[in-house]
């Protein structure tokens, strides 16, 4: 190789090193929560289809303390959002309502996160039939009641849920949902106009939540 075309070759092989490295060195963009997850949620106003506009602000405080990603986001912690979908029902179009979260807040932090609201919801405990007694080692709920760590949503010894709640989540009576490929979760009912009220506990997911056991 001529001597001038070797320093040509080495000065490139530097500025491609250096930018290698320079690369290397830039910082990743701040993670946010996004995976299959579920939040307990109780929200903090009430939201009717059709009668609460579209990009109303909306907020929802977190029930039971989660673990996300190796962070444990304490019970409390306070999601904010706002209503994307907001449709009253018609004779002939269903009722519709959308929520998403987009950050949660707490005492000693806060988070980027991208959760919706589902239709599955916490009922009382004597609406499904359960007693004290019963049992369901599947159920993250009743994991973190008998305060194990087996779960892998909620850290052991966690905060009991209210008395009086199912610690087994059910759909919401004549209401169903329709999830697109980003995540965004919609409520449909073409039997009653969706309601949600200040009492009961909802859950929100980051992703479709897996079959109630």
């Amino acid at each position: 190789m001529q001597p001038g075309r070797f320093f040509v070759w080495a000065a490139v092989w530097m500025v491609v090193a250096g930018g290698a490295v320079l690369w290397g060195q830039t910082k990743a963009p701040a993670a946010s929560f996004r995976s299959r997850q579920e939040f307990p949620v109780i929200m903090r106003q009430n939201v009717v289809a059709g009668k609460t506009p579209v990009g109303t602000k909306v907020e929802a405080k977190l029930e039971l303390a989660t673990l996300v990603k190796g962070t444990v986001i304490p019970a409390g912690a306070i999601f904010s959002g706002e209503v994307t979908e907001s449709a009253a029902k018609t004779a002939t179009d269903p009722s519709r309502l959308a929520i998403r979260m987009d950050s949660v807040h707490w005492k000693k932090g806060s988070a980027s996160i991208q959760a919706y609201l589902t239709e599955w919801y916490y009922p009382p405990r004597m609406a499904v039939g359960e007693s004290s007694t019963d049992t369901d080692g599947d159920n993250p709920l009743r994991r973190t009641m008998r305060g194990t760590a087996t779960s892998p949503n909620f850290p052991g010894g966690g905060p009991v849920p209210p008395l009086g709640v199912s610690d087994k989540r059910a759909v919401i009576k004549d209401v169903d949902s329709t999830r697109q490929s980003d995540g965004v979760v919609t409520l449909i009912s073409r039997h009653v106009n969706i309601k949600l009220d200040r009492s009961t506990m909802y859950v929100l997911a980051a992703d479709e939540p897996a079959a109630a056991k």
